[in-house]
């Protein structure tokens, strides 16, 4: 099992030197993988840009670039642009984001995600093969019929013969998906003991990609949150408000894809009061509604030997790449857990 590290959104708390310095660490360490996320802040291409001349060996992943904010053929010039960049080290992650972004920053509805995502990476395929774009599906057209568009290819060539796609998914449908068309997975909230539950919808998905394509063709990479200490209550306590909100705020209480999935774990009734805490403004209530059990099962989270276990747990699961973020709030102690985190893992 590989490790990543997250750096999540830009700007939050640390500066640009503390982030690089981050980053820096991570590759004399031997992590595999640095990502950046981006929502309605900080883009991730420019961050990933400005590491790709600062670093040498470590892959830059985007987790995610937001499929609403970019057309297609966009994302494959970005990430050609990137591969070269970074002489081939670009891992392209791309997701559809939320109803709430998608509908409310980007002014793109959130509709037929299934089928939007489908075509948006056969275009990214053919754009990124340096094939004349011509492509008609059920959500995008190019050339556009009616005017006078050309089909046209990409000016430049990546250095990759293939760069890896992941996507974001945690519905079964999605999973599905995913599996099929992509070379990855990135999940969130992922529990290594509840692994059957994405497994299957991973194999589905193999299945109809056909081609001889396997499970070992999908790479597995969940992101999760850590923070090793021998105080296990203050370590929980840290998880806590990043669960409240994506259990409980992350989208409206009719379609939060996240609290769906805590549900699928077990976790029924806890999620529903997370929710409901959250909903009605009581932020702290909603994070002290999270159970312990649940904040263990999807984080790493306390003494030494206990996330030296749970660790172990992720690679039997079959996780490729974990991708792990500290949750410190300065350069010197994300340094240290970061360090924690290589040493346990080997």
């Amino acid at each position: 099992m590989k490790l990543g590290v997250h750096l999540g959104y830009w700007g939050l708390g640390l500066t640009s030197q503390d982030q690089l310095d981050v980053v820096l660490e991570a590759e004399r360490l031997g992590y595999d993988s640095v990502w950046t996320a981006e929502a309605y802040g900080s883009d991730a291409a420019t961050i990933l840009g400005w590491l790709a001349g600062q670093t040498s060996t470590i892959r830059l992943g985007s987790a995610i670039f937001q499929m609403p904010g970019r057309s297609a053929a966009m994302t494959a010039m970005t990430a050609a642009t990137l591969d070269q960049l970074s002489d081939g080290r670009f891992i392209l992650g791309i997701g559809s984001s939320g109803p709430q972004v998608s509908e409310g920053w980007h002014g793109v509805r959130f509709a037929k995600q299934l089928a939007r995502t489908r075509d948006y990476v056969a275009v990214v395929r053919m754009a990124l093969a340096r094939e004349r774009v011509d492509y008609t599906g059920e959500t995008l057209e190019l050339p556009l019929p009616d005017g006078p568009g050309k089909a046209l290819k990409l000016t430049i060539a990546p250095v990759q013969e293939r760069i890896p796609i992941f996507i974001a998914a945690i519905g079964p449908r999605n999973t599905q998906l995913a599996a099929e068309i992509a070379d990855g997975i990135i999940p969130t909230l992922f529990s290594p003991e509840h692994v059957a539950v994405i497994r299957d919808e991973v194999q589905s998905g193999v299945d109809r990609a056909g081609g001889g394509k396997t499970l070992a063709d999908v790479e597995i990479a969940p992101q999760v949150q850590v923070y090793v200490s021998d105080d296990r209550e203050k370590a929980r306590n840290l998880m806590r408000p990043f669960l409240a909100l994506y259990i409980g705020g992350m989208g409206s209480r009719e379609k939060n894809f996240y609290n769906q999935l805590v549900q699928r774990y077990g976790y029924e009734a806890a999620a529903r009061d997370v929710q409901d805490l959250y909903l009605e403004g009581k932020k702290d209530a909603a994070a002290a509604a999270v159970p312990d059990e649940l904040v263990d099962a999807i984080s790493l989270c306390g003494p030494r030997e206990h996330v030296r276990e749970r660790l172990a747990a992720y690679r039997d699961a079959g996780v490729g790449t974990l991708g792990v973020t500290p949750v410190a709030f300065t350069r010197d102690e994300r340094l240290e857990q970061l360090r924690l985190v290589a040493e346990l893992a080997t």
